[in-house]
C-alpha cells in the first residue's frame, strides 16, 4: 500500500494530474467532492454548519448557499470555523476510503486529491490541536506530490473556469486572489513536499511530467513495508 498526497493552489492543474494518475491506474479520491457531499441536505455537516452559521447560509430549496458561505469565509473571518466543522468529516472519511482501497488490492497506489493538506495542518495547530487527525494529516501520507504554477497563471485558470469573458470574470479574478491569500505560498509547500511538478506550460508539457511521476512512485511502492499503518 502506498498512500500519495495532490496538492495544489487553485488554478495549479492538480485535478489535470490526478486524472492522468488515474489513467495510469492509480486510485483517486477528489476531496473538494468528498466535501460537497458531505455539505448536502441530510448530512450531519451540513446540518453543524447551518446550526453554529445559521439560517442565512441556506438557500429556499435547503441547500447551502455556496457564494454566502465563501463570503462569510473569506470576507467575514470564518474561514477556519468553516473548516474545523468540514476538515474532520472529510479526512476521516479519505482514511476510510484508503482502507477500502488497500483491503480489496494491498498493491495499490491510493492518491487523495486535496488542495490543503499543508493548510489543515497548519489551521489545526492555530486552533491549538497539536494532535489528533488534523495535525497528523500530513504524516499519513508515505509521499506528498506538489502542483506548481505562477499565481496570476492560476488566478487566469481559475476565473477562465468558473466565469465567462466580461465584469464576472473580474469578480472572479477578485476572488481567486482572496483565496490565495489564505492559502501558504508554493515556496513554503515546496519544501515539505516530495515531489514537485511545475504546471507553467500547457497539458502538452505536463503530461510526460506526470508520466515520470507515477514510474518513480510505482518503483518507491514496490519498496515500501507492506505493513504500513494509518493509524
Amino acid at each position: 500500500m502506498f498512500r500519495i498526497g495532490l496538492t495544489g493552489s487553485l488554478g495549479s492543474g492538480k485535478s489535470t494530474v490526478a486524472g492522468y494518475l488515474r489513467e495510469f491506474g492509480a486510485q483517486i479520491l477528489e476531496a473538494d467532492a468528498l466535501g460537497r457531499r458531505m455539505m448536502e441536505p441530510g448530512q450531519p455537516v451540513y446540518d453543524q454548519i447551518v446550526r453554529e452559521l445559521g439560517l442565512e447560509v441556506v438557500l429556499p430549496d435547503g441547500r447551502l448557499d455556496r457564494a454566502r458561505l465563501a463570503q462569510l469565509a473569506f470576507q467575514n473571518g470564518r474561514l477556519n470555523q468553516l473548516n474545523a466543522i468540514v476538515h474532520p468529516a472529510v479526512i476521516e472519511a479519505q482514511q476510510r476510503w484508503m482502507e477500502e482501497v488497500f483491503s480489496h488490492d494491498p498493491a495499490a497506489l491510493a492518491v487523495v486529491e486535496s488542495a490543503l493538506i499543508f493548510e489543515v495542518v497548519r489551521d489545526a495547530r492555530i486552533r491549538g490541536e497539536n494532535e489528533g487527525v488534523l495535525a497528523d494529516w500530513r504524516r499519513r501520507f508515505d509521499r506528498v506530490v506538489l502542483v506548481i504554477a505562477p499565481d496570476e497563471l492560476k488566478i487566469a485558470r481559475y476565473a477562465a473556469r468558473i466565469s465567462p469573458p466580461g465584469p464576472a470574470r473580474e469578480v472572479a479574478h477578485a476572488d481567486a486572489r482572496l483565496r490565495l491569500a489564505h492559502q501558504i505560498s508554493d515556496p513554503e509547500k515546496v519544501a515539505m513536499s516530495d515531489y514537485v511538478i511545475d504546471n507553467s506550460g500547457d497539458k502538452g508539457d505536463l503530461y510526460p511530467k506526470v508520466a515520470s511521476l507515477w514510474q518513480r512512485l510505482k518503483d518507491e511502492s514496490n519498496k515500501s513495508p507492506e505493513n504500513l499503518s494509518l493509524k
